[in-house]
C-alpha cells in the first residue's frame, strides 16, 4: 500500500505538514499538491491553530520541486491546456501566502525548484547547515512564470533574483542566509528543537495580532507593476519556453543525468 503524500501532525497550537514523499526527495506531484490546498483551506478555517510547520520527510531533502516526470511538453495546439498542469502550484503558493496565520519552512535537506518558491512562500524559513538550495530553470530551459519571480524579488531582492535565476546556482551553509533565502542557519540537529521552539513562541502570542499583522503584511505586498500588453508578452514568453525543444532537452538529460544540449529553440 502506498503511503500518504502528506502527513499533518498537530501539538497544541501548531500543526505540522510534512511532504512525505522521500523517495522521491519530497517533490511536489499532483495528488500533494491537492492534498496540500485541501488541508491549507480546512486548517485556515480553525483560529485555534496559530502556526503551519512545512517540512520534508526523512533528511536528504525538503523538497525537490515539482516532479518533472509529471511536467507535460511537446507540440500541441493550445498552450495554454498544458500550463492549466501547472496552475495548482500557483494556486498552493497563494494558499500559502495567504494563510492567516504565520507560516514556517522548517528545511531540513535539499530544496529547489518549486520547492524552493515554497519555502520563500513561507513567512518565515530556518534550514540546517548542511542543506543545499537552488534554482535550476535555466538549466531545464524553463522561463520562470512571472508571478514566481516576483515572489522571489520581494524576498531576496532584485539583485540575488537574477543571480539566482541567471546561474542556476545552488546554494549552501550562510550564504543563504546573506541573500535572504533563510532567515536563521542552525546545526542540523538542532533544526527541529530550533523551529519548534520559535513555532510555541509565535503561538503564544495574542491571535487577533498574529492574524491581523499577517494580513496587513499581506496588503503591502506591492502586485507586479505591469499593464496588460506587458503581462501577455511575459506570458507568451513562459509558454514559448514551456513548448520549446530546449525544456523537452532539459528534461530529458535532468532524467538521464547528463549535461543538456541546448540549440535555443
Amino acid at each position: 500500500m502506498e503511503a500518504e503524500p502528506l502527513l499533518v501532525e498537530r501539538k497544541r497550537n501548531v500543526v505540522t505538514l510534512i511532504l512525505n514523499r522521500p523517495e522521491k526527495k519530497n517533490s511536489l506531484s499532483p495528488e500533494l499538491v491537492k492534498n496540500l490546498l485541501q488541508t491549507l483551506e480546512e486548517l485556515s478555517a480553525d483560529d485555534s491553530i496559530r502556526v503551519v510547520v512545512i517540512r520534508g520527510a526523512g533528511k536528504k531533502a525538503f523538497c525537490a520541486g515539482y516532479d518533472i516526470r509529471a511536467l507535460p511538453t511537446g507540440p500541441s495546439n493550445d498552450v495554454r491546456e498544458k500550463l492549466k498542469t501547472l496552475n495548482p502550484i500557483e494556486l498552493l503558493f497563494k494558499a500559502v501566502v495567504s494563510y492567516p496565520y504565520p507560516t514556517i519552512a522548517m528545511i531540513n535537506g535539499a530544496t529547489f525548484g518549486a520547492g524552493c518558491e515554497l519555502a520563500v512562500c513561507c513567512d518565515i524559513s530556518i534550514g540546517a547547515d548542511d542543506i543545499s538550495i537552488g534554482m535550476p530553470p535555466a538549466r531545464l530551459g524553463l522561463v520562470y512564470p512571472l508571478s514566481g519571480l516576483q515572489r522571489f524579488i520581494q524576498t531576496i531582492g532584485f539583485r540575488n533574483t537574477r543571480e539566482m535565476f541567471f546561474t542556476g546556482r545552488t546554494y549552501r551553509g550562510e550564504r543563504l542566509k546573506e541573500i535572504g533565502l533563510l532567515n536563521y542557519v542552525v546545526p542540523s540537529d538542532e533544526l527541529e528543537s530550533f523551529t519548534y521552539h520559535m513555532a510555541e513562541e509565535i503561538a503564544a502570542n495574542a491571535p487577533l495580532a498574529l492574524k491581523g499583522t499577517k494580513r496587513i503584511l499581506n496588503l503591502l505586498l506591492p502586485p507586479a507593476p505591469l499593464d496588460k500588453e506587458n503581462l501577455m508578452e511575459a506570458e507568451s514568453i513562459s509558454e514559448a519556453a514551456f513548448l520549446s525543444e530546449d525544456l523537452q532537452e532539459g528534461q530529458l538529460a535532468f532524467i538521464e543525468k547528463r549535461k543538456p544540449k541546448f540549440k535555443g529553440r
